[in-house]
């Protein structure tokens, strides 16, 4: 792993290398102490980062995302002696807001899952029983019907259904259990059953 010596910091003054009125960017500066610390403790500190990840590759971007926090708030750390704490926080910190990013983890298998010949069912007898399910449903009381379709085709749960419609939870789940039960009894849909 190649970590760089230490991210740079801002000096205390702009005016120190440039002037201010050219909107220039100060000067920059390491902290001596940072790098030795960060030589004499990185082996432990990555071992750390391997814990937190499946993949060495991201352990070492992981230490060295915590290592870049933990330099850029080198001056506001009191005690020097807990720094291995403030960096394994930085480091459960980054890694909680990696994990919280992810949308989709991917993982490696052999051969891809194909699905069982059986087990797909054929798209045009699907369309024929969503059609026979919506005729079904428009078939209900409108009252009725409003809380199936905000029930299961907007999925909003029981006490969202009853503040839409502006009545109680009760009302919501009896009408509902009357509708399903006048769905079960529909005999354009009793292949289903």
């Amino acid at each position: 792993m190649t970590v760089i010596e230490g991210p740079v910091r801002p000096s205390a003054s702009k005016s120190a290398t440039r002037p201010a009125t050219h909107g220039s960017y100060a000067a920059y500066a390491p902290y001596p102490s940072f790098s030795s610390y960060m030589r004499a403790r990185q082996p432990v500190l990555l071992r750390t980062a391997r814990s937190l990840t499946a993949n060495p590759c991201d352990a070492e971007d992981l230490l060295q995302t915590a290592l870049t926090k933990t330099y850029v708030a080198w001056e506001r750390i009191e005690d020097h002696r807990a720094l291995d704490g403030y960096v394994r926080r930085a480091l459960l910190n980054t890694r909680t807001s990696q994990w919280r990013k992810r949308k989709v983890d991917e993982f490696a298998c052999e051969e891809l899952p194909e699905p069982d010949a059986a087990e797909t069912a054929d798209p045009a007898e699907q369309q024929v029983l969503r059609d026979a399910m919506w005729r079904a449903i428009l078939k209900l009381p409108a009252r009725q019907r409003a809380m199936v379709v905000l029930r299961y085709y907007e999925d909003l749960s029981e006490a969202q259904t009853a503040e839409v419609l502006g009545v109680s939870v009760g009302t919501v789940k009896s009408a509902v259990s009357r509708a399903l039960g006048k769905l079960r009894s529909d005999p354009e849909l009793a292949p289903v059953h």
